[in-house]
């Protein structure tokens, strides 16, 4: 089934990326692995992806214990509480939840690298989801520019669970131009080329709008 699903999933994003004009090697695809056993995980493996992400600290430490293998990249999403950096930054590639000044300093504290980061943007303005609002957004960036160990490469968002297809786009091509905006800016501290958007029920959108790391779980596997 989930080789089935790979092959679905990878004929979605190469006719979207085509009629968007850009190359597959412009989208990196994200398998998320939150609540997934060791097997399926192998599985996905052998199917050639190489993107992994985690949203706890333990299903991390699993993971990385039972796929030792160098050429993984790990990526954590979802909120990440300050007192748990330590346990997490030095063990990823990508951290896909930076949405506040006091998560940047622990960051700062605890990294022994520079830490590549995904600001978090809260484009909806829905009070269940976390997040920067984009009016924020401009001056958060800029106040990152004193923490060396991060490195904003880019910004993510999450749509509405129900949203309509007029409302994905919406929320989409508004993270698109933030991120622009933000390219545009030049900081060497946030060259914010990325946008990490779409999921398992909107990615092909996501796509349409120009996201360029798309983060699909359930996809896999059902």
């Amino acid at each position: 089934m989930i080789s089935k699903n790979c092959q679905q999933i990878e004929t979605v994003i190469a006719e979207q990326v085509e009629a968007s004009g850009r190359s597959l090697e412009e989208v990196t695809c994200v398998a998320v692995t939150k609540m997934r056993s060791l097997e399926e995980v192998a599985e996905l493996y052998q199917q050639g992806y190489r993107h992994f992400a985690e949203n706890r600290p333990e299903g991390l430490k699993e993971k990385q214990a039972a796929f030792p293998h160098s050429d993984i990249h790990w990526h954590y999403i979802g909120s990440l509480q300050t007192r748990k950096v330590k346990q997490v930054i030095n063990e990823i590639a990508f951290f896909h939840a930076l949405d506040r000044e006091s998560l940047a300093k622990e960051i700062e504290k605890r990294a022994n690298h520079t830490v590549s980061c995904f600001v978090q943007v809260n484009v909806t303005g829905e009070t269940s989801k976390q997040g920067v609002s984009p009016c924020d957004l401009m001056p958060f960036i800029e106040s990152l520019g004193a923490y060396s160990k991060i490195s904003v490469v880019g910004l993510m968002t999450m749509a509405p669970i129900d949203a309509t297809e007029d409302e994905l786009r919406t929320c989409f091509q508004t993270l698109k131009q933030l991120q622009t905006s933000i390219a545009k800016q030049q900081y060497p501290h946030a060259p914010c080329l990325e946008t990490s958007m779409g999921m398992s029920n909107d990615y092909p959108i996501a796509l349409q709008e120009g996201a360029t790391f798309i983060r699909i779980g359930s996809a896999f596997f059902e």
